[in-house]
Parts: structure tokens; C-alpha cells; sequence
């Protein structure tokens, strides 16, 4: 257990956090142990303590992070917002190796300068806006690179819990993949050694080996950032 890299994930408050014991489970199969962290308790845990950070999913981003306006229509937590730029941008500060997941994909963006669409259900024409944990919609690759070799794919099934996605695109952040009405499913880091975020919720797809992979390839990452510690 001593050699096993922990990882932080961010999430809400609550009492039945579903995608953490997903993401948890997930972490766990790729021999890493992970640490809930929340707007109520990740000041009790320095952030040195990680070899990795994933930001997780959930309710919409404080528009007015972006130029955005706040439109009502879905409730918004600005003291995770704070807790989760902060630990981005520890991540920035430290290499640390970092995941976004579905509004986590969407807060790296935001950080880096980007903006997103408030809500992309009216302009979805391929696709439907129906929201499901399986895997019922595709996303393809865009452009090479580490996700395209950890998933080793030029497509793939996802699922879709959202109804925000990027707009204007953050500093050194490029493109990886998109779905069929050409909305943004994947960007990477062009300076960061491994950032990656995805739109999809790989967490819930972990009994597919090949999201698996994702956890698996951050995991990896983070037992690289543990040995080269070890030796700063």
C-alpha cells in the first residue's frame, strides 16, 4: 500500500457522493489510493501530500470566471470553485499531473483563460441532449497525441452528464477530440507534461478497459511524480 501514489478528487459537500466512490473504485483498480477533497475539507490536507489531482464533475462554473452572465438556469458553488482553481493552480505551479472530468475538463479551460457556452442543448443536431452514465454517444479524435495513444482509438463510446462545453480555448491547450455536432470532448496540455481533460465521465465506464486506461495512464504519471520527488 506505502508505494501506491495517492491522488486527490475533487468534489462537492454531500452525503452520497456517487462519483467519488466511482472515481475511487477506478483509482483503486490501477493501484492507487485516492483522497476526497471538498470545499468543506481540503484545507485539511496539504496539497504537497499528492502525486496527482483529478477535478471531478458537477454543477455548473461561476459564469462570471469567464465574462460569462449567470443565467439561473443550474445552481452554481462558488467556494468549490475557489478550492478547485486553487489546487489547479498548484498543479500549474508544481507539475503535478492532473485529470479534469466532465466540469473538471471545463474549470482547466477557465484557469488557462478560455471561456465556455452557457448551455449548448439548443445547437446539439447529431446528437441528443438525453443524459446517461452508459455509454450511448461517440467521440472521435481531433488531433494526435496522449490521449489518442492511451485510448489507442480514433473513436469511442461515451457517456454525457453536461450542458456546458468550451468555447474560446485556454492558453497552451489544444483540441484532442470532439463528438459528432463537433463540441469539444477532450483537450491537453501543449506545456503541462500531462494534463488532460475530458467532457465524458470515465468514472461511471471503468468496467470498459479502455477507459480504464485514463486512470490508469494518470496513475503512471503520478508514480513518476512520486520517484522524481523523492530525488529534489
Amino acid at each position: 500500500m506505502a508505494d501506491r501514489p495517492i491522488i486527490g478528487v475533487t468534489g462537492p459537500n454531500g452525503k452520497f457522493p456517487i462519483a467519488w466512490w466511482a472515481t475511487r473504485i477506478a483509482l483503486r483498480m490501477c493501484e492507487a489510493e485516492a483522497v476526497r477533497l471538498t470545499p468543506g475539507n481540503y484545507k485539511q490536507h496539504k496539497p504537497d501530500k499528492f502525486q496527482a489531482i483529478i477535478i471531478g464533475g458537477g454543477n455548473d462554473i461561476d459564469p462570471t470566471l469567464y465574462g460569462g452572465e449567470d443565467n439561473g438556469i443550474s445552481p452554481i458553488d462558488p467556494d468549490r470553485d475557489a478550492f478547485e482553481v486553487e489546487m489547479i493552480e498548484h498543479a500549474l505551479k508544481t507539475h503535478l499531473p492532473i485529470m479534469g472530468i466532465c466540469r473538471g475538463m471545463q474549470l482547466l479551460n477557465v484557469v488557462l483563460g478560455g471561456s465556455l457556452h452557457g448551455d449548448i442543448r439548443p445547437y446539439r443536431v447529431q446528437t441528443s441532449n438525453f443524459r446517461t452514465p452508459l455509454p450511448r454517444k461517440k467521440a472521435q479524435l481531433n488531433e494526435t497525441g496522449k490521449l489518442g495513444k492511451i485510448l489507442d482509438a480514433y473513436h469511442w463510446r461515451i457517456n454525457s452528464l453536461h450542458h456546458q462545453a468550451i468555447d474560446r480555448l485556454g492558453k497552451d491547450l489544444k483540441i484532442v477530440a470532439k463528438d459528432l455536432d463537433e463540441f469539444v470532448q477532450a483537450i491537453e496540455s501543449e506545456s503541462h507534461r500531462f494534463m488532460i481533460g475530458v467532457q465524458w465521465h470515465p468514472e461511471y465506464l471503468s468496467y470498459i478497459p479502455r477507459q480504464r486506461r485514463l486512470f490508469s495512464a494518470l496513475v503512471t504519471e503520478a508514480k513518476r511524480h512520486k520517484a522524481e520527488s523523492l530525488f529534489n
